[in-house]
């Protein structure tokens, strides 16, 4: 489990395509120190194992499904020297700074806009229809693996209709510009999003109730 804190900003070297799959090797002196075969490092939100590691790098499996619905899949042709967001498990005895985040990103958004303050950023982000149900105004989201606060959520129309997707707001501070790779995100770029896990529970759980009532059953 992850917190969406990002530890540190980290580089490309290698992204290998294979049949179904491919091996990335990325750069990343912090999140290595205690890198261990078989443990696990979020990269721009997506949990992936590590198979082999070296003094500041480590290199990992990326299968089919995550090259798919993740942005990882586009780095293929681009990679090296990529920057990414890094960040190890949150031990048991630590703190929860940013929201339980599993590193199981749900899908793709891009960036719409960019408005600049005067000491913070506000970003707007297209948001897929499947996802727009678990976002909600002063809710959590991880974006690029950065735990954030949804300042606003603007619906879209139906995409059955054609119509473009709705969107949502964050605000970065001036920390999260520095250290992750937000600040360096243009309009147009894809970003990974992974929304509220507990919200998707609760959606089963009251299917579930909804079904059992709907049958009479006690």
């Amino acid at each position: 489990m992850f917190t969406g804190i990002v530890e540190e900003l980290g580089e490309v070297l290698r992204l290998e395509p294979g049949p179904g799959s491919a091996r990335i090797t990325v750069r990343g002196p912090q999140v290595t120190a205690d890198a261990r075969h078989g443990g696990s490092v979020a990269v721009n939100g997506v949990c992936l194992t590590v198979v082999d590691s070296g003094p500041d790098w480590f290199t990992a499996d990326v299968m089919l499904e995550t090259l798919r619905r993740t942005s990882l899949g586009l780095l293929t042709g681009a990679a090296e020297g990529a920057r990414v967001n890094l960040e190890r498990p949150v031990p048991v005895d630590g703190r929860l700074a940013g929201h339980i985040v599993q590193g199981h990103v749900d899908g793709t958004g891009t960036v719409l806009e960019r408005v600049p303050g005067e000491r913070w950023e506000l970003l707007r982000i297209g948001l897929p229809g499947s996802l727009a149900r678990y976002v909600v105004e002063k809710g959590s989201i991880a974006v690029d693996g950065v735990s954030l606060t949804v300042v606003g959520v603007q619906d879209g129309p139906d995409p059955a209709t054609g119509g473009e997707p709705g969107s949502f707001t964050v605000s970065l501070i001036p920390e999260t510009l520095r250290a992750t790779t937000l600040g360096l995100r243009a309009v147009g770029d894809p970003v990974n999003l992974e929304v509220d896990v507990l919200a998707k529970h609760v959606e089963r759980l009251m299917a579930g109730r909804t079904d059992a009532v709907g049958t009479g059953a006690a």
